[in-house]
């Protein structure tokens, strides 16, 4: 690889993963990866922007942040893109009305949308609540329509807690689409939309921005396909097959989050 001077020259932005690169959460709520707090700290120090880019779909954005915050991480709600908000905005900007298959602790961010007479579908990571009762339900409000829409917060595989890997929506999302013969919307990582609103967000162009994350599919590729950069830690759901996936290769590879931010102080900030 060239040398981390190149690799990193122009960098103005940093998106953040949350799962498997600050935290692995869990039933108890989970615990920061070794590092990862100062390594924040140190980053929002830094000249560098910085916002935190998540699919985190099981809790609302005050709940995570709140969380993150009882764990000692310098953050707040208005640094966050995360999908159940965007999705929110999509469903009022195309007056769509939502039978919503979500975990309870989501329901907050849509509690303005109207869900009466659904003519669309909203799936998230719904955990425990990916019943055969609920799956079929939603398969059953797709069919009904003449044009069904589904929309899906993210399309992961899986995700890692501090009890091990957990399927994530991707497995959902893909059962309704091939029952139904459609094709989902996806706000969420690795959706091109998705990185755009965060880069916005914060800010910057594409070029100058990096991504920091676990997921070697949605994170790096994704962000990649949109013209960033992107590292991915050795850290969550990160497999060593990762580093050979035959259709993605990261900028770079670091253990953990604590050595990104020292490369990037080293190398970007010059």
């Amino acid at each position: 690889m060239a040398a981390w001077d190149k690799r990193l020259a122009g960098v103005r932005g940093v998106l953040l993963d949350i799962s498997g690169v600050l935290y692995d959460g869990g039933e108890d709520g989970g615990a920061p990866i070794p590092g990862s707090v100062e390594a924040v700290a140190r980053l929002k120090r830094s000249r560098l922007k910085v916002r935190f880019c998540t699919n985190e779909s099981q809790k609302s954005r005050r709940e995570l942040v709140g969380l993150l915050r009882r764990q000692g991480f310098d953050i707040s709600e208005g640094e966050v893109t995360a999908p159940a908000p965007a999705a929110s905005l999509i469903l009022k900007e195309r007056s769509l009305r939502p039978h919503l298959l979500v975990c309870d602790g989501v329901r907050s961010e849509f509690g303005q949308i109207d869900t009466t007479n659904p003519n669309c579908v909203v799936i998230a990571d719904a955990g425990e609540d990916f019943s055969y009762q609920n799956m079929n339900k939603a398969f059953q409000v797709l069919m009904e329509l003449e044009k069904p829409v589904l929309i899906s917060l993210g399309k992961g595989r899986y995700y890692k807690e501090t009890s091990g890997l957990m399927l994530d929506v991707g497995a959902y999302m893909k059962a309704l689409e091939y029952a139904c013969g459609i094709e989902a919307e996806v706000v969420g990582k690795p959706s091109p939309e998705y990185f755009q609103l965060a880069l916005k967000e914060m800010g910057v162009e594409a070029h100058e921005a990096i991504m920091i994350g676990d997921d070697i599919v949605g994170d790096v590729g994704g962000a990649q396909r949109c013209g960033m950069r992107a590292l991915q830690v050795r850290t969550g759901k990160f497999r060593p097959s990762d580093e050979q996936h035959p259709q993605v290769k990261a900028d770079g590879y670091v253990d953990n989050l604590a050595e990104a931010v020292d490369l990037l102080l080293q190398h970007a900030t010059k």
